[in-house]
């Protein structure tokens, strides 16, 4: 192989898609705990459209720095994922306007994405084991 796996674009897209994945399920786990707080406003955190650019372009994933602790490869700092407030929904009279069961479908989904993307990580993994095993 010329290069690392971890330089891999595909690996690059599923690192960020997991690190986005992990920050929504946070923010769900949040929305899901100010469920009765008056004035919170249900949060959720957008990553895919910066890994959907990042794939169909050649050049680096933009990142944004959040905390210095945070590692990239190439010697970036940062993250791609960006929270926002959740648009829509029902405010109610206490202008909360979080829902729980958009909450929990949210959370099924996110599990569910993140399964699959760790399950398919593992699988390219293990290929690339099998074949530089074969060598």
């Amino acid at each position: 192989m010329t290069g690392s796996i971890i330089s891999d674009s595909a690996f690059q897209a599923t690192k960020i898609a997991l690190e986005g994945l992990s920050n929504r399920q946070q923010a769900i786990s949040r929305n899901i705990a100010n469920a009765d707080t008056p004035g919170y406003q249900a949060e959720t955190v957008s990553f895919e459209s910066v890994i959907n650019q990042a794939l169909n372009k050649t050049q680096q994933l933009p990142m944004q720095v959040t905390n210095a602790a945070h590692i990239i490869p190439n010697g970036q700092t940062g993250t791609a994922s960006q929270l926002v407030n959740r648009t829509g929904g029902t405010e109610r009279a206490d202008q909360n306007n979080v829902d729980i069961n958009t909450e929990l479908a949210d959370m099924t989904d996110t599990a569910l994405r993140y399964q699959t993307l760790t399950t398919e990580a593992s699988k390219k993994i293990l290929l690339l084991k099998a074949i530089a095993a074969a060598r």
